[in-house]
């Protein structure tokens, strides 16, 4: 629907993600400010595989629906859509199905009857085998070539969308999107795009405004911001009183999960903003020109998430001066004594295959890399103990046989034992399965609908809902 674009596009991004918490004056004054749509992303890989894997939101379900309430009272009074993307945190159908719910209970007690296109990307095993053997699956570093086993061990697939299912689903009416995996910028740009702004300042706006407020001077200082995009650029407003874009908090976005300040890969082309410039309007408002858009062939990134094997943790911290003197070498004889420890306490045809691992928090844990010779010997460390089993009860196991050394183990051998400071009582925590993603693929189509499917639901239809699907 193309639209004059003298005035520009408005479009509320309300904060930077769905259940962080929309303020419901910063999305009345984006409102009083002429806004034709509210946007935001409702998840990430950020937090690991076990959302896609296991479908679920890290979100509390209170406070999705908190955001979706204020966001669908705002829908019902003005009429502006709502495009929400990579719904229920991991953007699979069970992610979308949750959020679904809380919209259908949001609407009954709001007494509104929103048309609702739900766009789903999750993906069924034998197409994406189909899509390997024709070669059209290339694998993201470090990932390696894909293979049916990989496929096969994969709870859920999902392919991450681009503009076009959003931009069809607002052609066909949708008062409100909920989307599976998108990426954060496709989700933004997509109504702008509708509307007949051009991708290259559309596109720009997206990614800048994708974590809401970030792109302000002010992170904490309010939620969300206000885009507005016309024929030769875009402009970007905090919705929160007092706060303010600059050129340097909004043009630092781009370095925000980005490899290349200049350039970011999408759906169907490449966003350039080598010659864009930033310029400061008032107080609040930049103004963005110089954004351009590189049509590319169309690809979708593949995300897989795989169920593995079982753990248990143990936590202490250790003041003990013998062990600050020598945390690597401490390291290396703990965790040989607690292999030594495991083999003979538990018979080897129940063992199976395992592991051990013990992280020196304070010295290595976060980057696994020794400190350089000549580091200052840290106050204290925390040791973080993981044994990784087959199942649960075995990885609990392990815990068991290992606990007395991981508690009172030495650093100098013949001295007085040692106590260590165990952080929980028991020490030993069953933290569950681990997951991972196996699919980190890209996958080369033809038409950006070949792996999409629209779900509709019509609650103004006598039944409650009516439904349709388009691919």
């Amino acid at each position: 629907m193309k639209q004059d674009l003298e005035d520009g596009i408005k479009v509320i991004v309300p904060c930077g993600s769905l259940g962080a918490g929309v303020r419901e004056e910063e999305i009345a004054r984006g409102l009083e400010l002429g806004a034709q749509a509210i946007a935001t992303d409702a998840g990430s890989t950020d937090s690991g595989a076990a959302y896609l894997a296991q479908g679920k939101s890290k979100n509390n379900r209170g406070a999705v629906k908190r955001d979706l309430k204020i966001m669908m009272k705002a829908q019902a009074t003005s009429g502006v859509p709502i495009i929400v993307g990579t719904s229920g945190q991991a953007g699979g159908d069970l992610n979308l199905a949750w959020t679904r719910d809380i919209v259908l209970e949001v609407a009954r007690e709001l007494a509104v009857s929103p048309r609702i296109a739900m766009i789903h990307c999750e993906q069924d095993k034998a197409t994406i085998k189909r899509l390997n053997a024709e070669g059209r699956i290339t694998p993201l570093a470090p990932s390696q070539d894909l293979d049916d086993a990989t496929v096969d061990a994969c709870e859920h697939i999902v392919a991450v969308l681009g503009v076009e299912p959003f931009v069809a689903a607002l052609e066909d009416g949708a008062d409100i999107i909920l989307a599976g995996r998108a990426t954060d910028t496709a989700v933004i740009a997509s109504f702008p795009i509708w509307k007949g702004a051009p991708w290259g300042p559309s596109w720009h706006a997206g990614k800048i405004a994708e974590c809401g407020a970030q792109c302000a001077e002010n992170t904490t200082g309010g939620a969300g911001v206000l885009l507005s995009i016309d024929a030769e650029g875009f402009e970007v407003e905090p919705l929160a009183p007092g706060n303010r874009c600059t050129p340097n908090s909004v043009s630092g976005h781009m370095l925000y999960e980005n490899s290349d300040p200049f350039r970011l890969t999408e759906p169907g082309g490449v966003l350039d903003v080598t010659t864009a410039e930033y310029v400061s309007l008032n107080d609040q408002t930049v103004r963005v020109i110089g954004s351009r858009w590189e049509p590319q062939p169309y690809t979708m990134k593949l995300e897989g998430a795989a169920a593995g094997p079982y753990q248990t943790i143990m936590l202490v911290g250790i003041q003990d001066p013998d062990v600050l003197a020598d945390i690597d070498g401490f390291h290396d004889r703990l965790l040989a004594a607690l292999y030594e420890r495991t083999r003979q306490s538990i018979p080897e045809e129940e063992l199976g295959e395992f592991h051990i691992s013990l992280r020196m928090y304070g010295w290595n844990a976060v980057t696994g890399v020794k400190p350089l010779a000549g580091t200052a010997t840290p106050p204290e460390v925390g040791v973080l103990f993981v044994a990784t089993a087959a199942n649960q009860e075995l990885a609990n196991t392990i815990a068991h046989a290992c606990n007395p050394y991981f508690f009172h183990y030495p650093s100098i051998m013949g001295k007085e034992l040692p106590s260590y400071g165990f952080a929980f009582s028991p020490a030993d925590i069953p933290r569950g399965r681990i997951y991972e993603f196996k699919l980190n693929h890209v996958v080369r189509l033809d038409d950006p609908f070949e792996l999409v499917t629209t779900e509709w639901l019509d609650l103004s239809q006598e039944n409650g809902s009516k439904e349709k699907e388009y691919a």
